[in-house]
């Protein structure tokens, strides 16, 4: 067997509105298609043997167990490696349960999806669990030497590419609270929210962090002055810059005990404490001297005590954690070092920040402490002995933290609060030295020796010893004091086989009206008030992050098409209005999506993306869009051409809402309340003077989105007169273009649906012949394509047939020939000609063209033919 093809997708898709995070595999199980895992000698054994954790009871009693069963029960391969891909990130702590496994319309050829914490494991967890299937098919068992090695493969890039426990943790935090988050693309920073509402993090640093707080925090005598100016407790120091300055430093602080220190340190590097003597002095001087940028060291006095951490957000203390720096403790029979190792094989230490606790690592500077203690690694220590390998209780070093919260004297609470605002920082790490912290500083000889931006949340989150602290909440408070709703801005996203470019630019135009910056995605490009950000069709979720990343938006409208939501999923987690147009035939044969059904099941994606205090505006005329409010979490509203439409009367007799098509009128309906009649639409341009019912059905599917999402009536109405079917507004859609004595419409109608929209015009032409110029793309059906050319021969009395410069796989003239058999078996007399190339064919039509006549041109490019026809 072999993948065929990886997609990752990323936000509601498909298979799963609320798992937004799946690797989708397509996976050709080629000779052992129709082989069952009962039928396979020692398959079953193999599995458990190789992945023995298959067996535990999991969070959901009966996964597992059920999954186990089907395998000796008997299933396809493809199901095997959907649950070995799951597990394998699961064994190395990155935990994910959703997956599914369907048949592809290609024999022998499976879908397979699971979930996914991080996309590159995700994608390595893929390619892992079929070569683990190979090797049970092959051989009857896995090499726990190869599975050893793919889950090292596996912490390796989860290592590489995870945000560190203090980003998870805020980022686990927002996700509670429904606040939508992604990575940019350099410096670790984090944006949480959408539009004008977003805010960034770096770690527990956000965008309101002051740059001047962070310049003191980094100057640690800087600091020390302003506090001491401040009458706050800190050590007496010195800051030197060359090594016979130490012994006047020293005296200066009062001699020994000191801390010698790098001025511009950070987490613990360089740092010495209780030293209590000249050599001792010298060594903690180039240590200092070595780590920091500058040259500056610190000598200050050292005040006897523990090492506490007080955590101060938003000028509040919300954590305290007492610091413990690495050590072991004897028994009387294990050296130092066995100690380590023993200590070492807690589950819950790791290297760096990736578990609760850090592995204590044996150096040079470890044995340098130890001998400070009398001590060498091969000593034995008597039973309760602490011997420390580390002088600072940083956790990356090995050190435990213990919560205090509870414990700390309000006086220290106030003096840390005063602390954090004077240096200018809304989070804090202030670092205190006491013998107890539950007794005020300044009777217990104790000091305030350091304030930290950006500090670690690790030990509040988890401390060693005591109660967790929220302080991922109160972070969130500060960043939106409001609620999680703050942090978006309004999206309203549209679908639908036809007509969605043309709506998303009128909805995009009402929203103006309200005078906010409005960002939309469409066919033609990415726009941002009155400019183009990005041109080309730019439907998927990239054009959507490039929106919803901007911070000028006000409002997001988001053309979605069927292509990026299959491949990719949706580009944000929700939506404020979920608007689906209709669904036909199109595009059908690709993606596996082989029926109307399962096109109209793509579409919905869009409609139950809607949040429940959302809306979904659907199509009432259409069956399969009407159905999808069944699955719709949020409000329901309706739109239809029809006043009678027996689900808008049920609908708006139950208190909802719709808009309608009645007496030449746009009208809203809500239940109990008279109809608002909003605007005539022969006075609404894009409708070519209430002619082209394709364009009025858009119009009010515009309208309505605009209306829940809070436009006013006679904003809408505004906007309808003062949006036109142009060349400008909207290219390549319904353009009515008086050239001479003729006319031309110009629309990108490429479907048997957009074809008879036209029609609807067209047949009621009365001027003069109607000649088409016509084609389509090659990536459709041949049935599609001849069904083309006979809705052609009923609409015009000339045609010319023309193709695509890029024909999409096809030979040159293969698409003309079944639109040309399309026209023949509707026509057999007519008049109809193949010119495949498009700019010749639109030409001979221009230059043929008789007064009174319509020419209608579907062309490939609307660019090319908006040329031909100025020129």
């Amino acid at each position: 067997m072999k993948i065929l093809k990886t997609q990752t997708l990323r936000g509601p898709n498909y298979w799963s509105i609320d798992y937004q995070n799946l690797i989708l595999i397509y996976l050709d199980l080629e000779d052992i298609d129709d082989r069952f895992t009962d039928e396979i000698p020692d398959f079953y054994e193999g599995l458990v043997d190789a992945l023995p954790s298959l067996k535990e009871p999991d969070d959901v009693a009966t996964y597992r167990e059920d999954f186990l069963r089907r395998v000796k029960k008997g299933t396809l391969i493809g199901t095997v490696v959907e649950h070995v891909a799951l597990e394998l990130q699961n064994l190395i702590g990155m935990p994910v349960c959703f997956g599914r496994t369907r048949a592809a319309t290609q024999k022998g050829v499976y879908r397979v999806l699971f979930e996914y914490q991080i996309p590159e494991a995700g994608r390595y967890a893929a390619r892992a669990a079929v070569r683990l299937c190979h090797g049970l098919i092959d051989r009857g068992y896995y090499p726990p030497s190869e599975l050893a090695k793919d889950l090292d493969d596996l912490r390796e890039i989860w290592t590489e590419n995870r945000l560190g426990p203090t980003t998870e943790a805020i980022i686990a935090e927002a996700q509670r609270r429904g606040i939508p988050w992604r990575e940019l693309p350099s410096r670790y920073v984090i944006q949480l929210g959408y539009g004008k509402n977003q805010r960034r993090i770096q770690a527990s640093q956000t965008d309101g962090t002051s740059i001047l707080g962070i310049e003191y925090a980094g100057d640690k005598e800087g600091t020390k002055a302003l506090l001491r100016e401040a009458n706050i407790p800190v050590p007496r120091g010195e800051v030197i810059y060359r090594a016979r300055e130490l012994d006047e430093a020293v005296n200066a602080v009062g001699g020994f005990p000191v801390v010698i220190k790098p001025l511009d340190g950070n987490h613990g590097r360089g740092i010495t404490l209780d030293i209590q003597s000249w050599r001792d002095a010298e060594e903690a001087y180039d240590r200092a001297k070595a780590e920091s940028k500058f040259g500056g060291v610190i000598v200050e006095r050292f005040h006897e005590g523990n090492d506490y951490r007080v955590l101060v957000i938003d000028g509040k203390v919300v954590a305290v954690a007492q610091r413990i720096p690495a050590h072991v403790v004897g028994d009387g029979r294990s050296t130092i070092r066995e100690l380590v190792e023993e200590t070492n094989r807690d589950p819950r230490r790791g290297s760096g920040h990736e578990n609760v606790l850090t592995r204590i690592d044996i150096d040079g500077r470890a044995e340098e402490i130890l001998a400070a203690q009398n001590l060498r690694l091969e000593s034995v220590p008597d039973d309760g002995e602490i011997c420390y390998l580390r002088a600072t209780a940083n956790l990356s070093t090995g050190g435990i933290a213990i919560d205090r919260t509870d414990d700390i004297h309000p006086e220290n609470r106030w003096l840390a609060e005063r602390a954090a605002k004077l240096v200018g920082l809304d989070v804090a790490g202030i670092d205190i030295t006491a013998t107890d912290i539950g007794k005020p500083l300044r009777d217990i000889d104790g000091a305030i020796v350091e304030v930290n931006a950006a500090p670690g949340l690790r030990m509040h989150l988890q401390p060693s010893q005591g109660q967790p602290r929220d302080v991922t909440g109160p972070i969130l408070d500060l960043l939106y004091p409001h609620g999680s709703q703050s942090s978006r801005v309004p999206i309203v996203a549209i679908t639908g086989t036809n007509g969605k470019t043309t709506t998303t630019r009128l909805t995009a135009h009402i929203f103006r009206q309200t005078q906010q910056t409005i960002g939309y995605t469409t066919t033609d490009g990415t726009y941002i008030g009155d400019f183009l950000a990005e041109a080309g069709d730019n439907t998927g979720p990239q054009s959507a992050q490039l929106i919803l990343g901007d911070p000028t938006v006000d409002v997001a409208v988001l053309e979605c098409a069927r292509g990026g939501i299959l491949r990719s999923g949706l580009g944000f987690n929700s939506c404020d209005v979920g608007v689906v147009l209709n669904v036909s035939d199109d595009h059908l044969g690709l993606h596996d999506i082989n029926t109307v059904e399962d096109m109209a099941y793509v579409k919905s994606v869009v409609a139950e993306s809607a949040h429940r205090d959302g809306y979904a505006v659907l199509n009432a005329d259409d069956r399969l869009v009407a159905d999808m409010a069944k699955r719709v979490k949020g409000k329901v509203a309706y739109f239809s051409m029809q006043p009678d439409n027996p689900i808008v009367l049920e609908h708006v007799d139950n208190g909802g809402i719709a808009a309608v098509y009645e007496e030449g009128y746009l009208s809203l309906l809500r239940g109990g309340e008279p109809s608002i009649r909003v605007e005539q639409m022969a006075n609404v341009p894009l409708t070519l003077g209430g002619r082209a019912p394709f364009m009025i059905a858009n119009v009010l599917a515009a309208s309505l989105a605009a209306y829940v999402g809070g436009v006013s009536v006679a904003e809408i109405s505004t906007a309808l007169r003062t949006f036109k079917a142009s060349v400008e507004q909207t290219p390549g859609r319904m353009n009515l273009i008086p050239v001479d004595s003729f006319h031309v419409l110009l629309d990108y109608a490429h479907n048997p649906a957009s074809y008879r929209a036209i029609a609807d015009f067209v047949n009621h032409w009365t001027g003069g012949d109607r000649i088409g110029v016509i084609g389509a793309p090659g990536d459709r059906r041949n049935e599609d394509f001849v069904h083309l050319g006979r809705l052609s021969a009923a609409m015009f009395d000339r045609i010319i047939v023309k193709e695509d410069d890029d024909t999409r796989g096809r030979d040159r003239g293969e698409v003309a020939d079944y639109i040309y058999e399309g026209i023949r078996e509707e026509k057999p007399d007519g008049n109809c000609q193949v010119i495949l190339d498009e700019t010749r064919a639109i030409e001979t039509a221009l230059k043929e063209a008789t007064p009174g006549c319509l020419v209608v041109i579907l062309p490939e490019s609307v660019k090319r033919a908006i040329a031909l026809i100025e020129s």
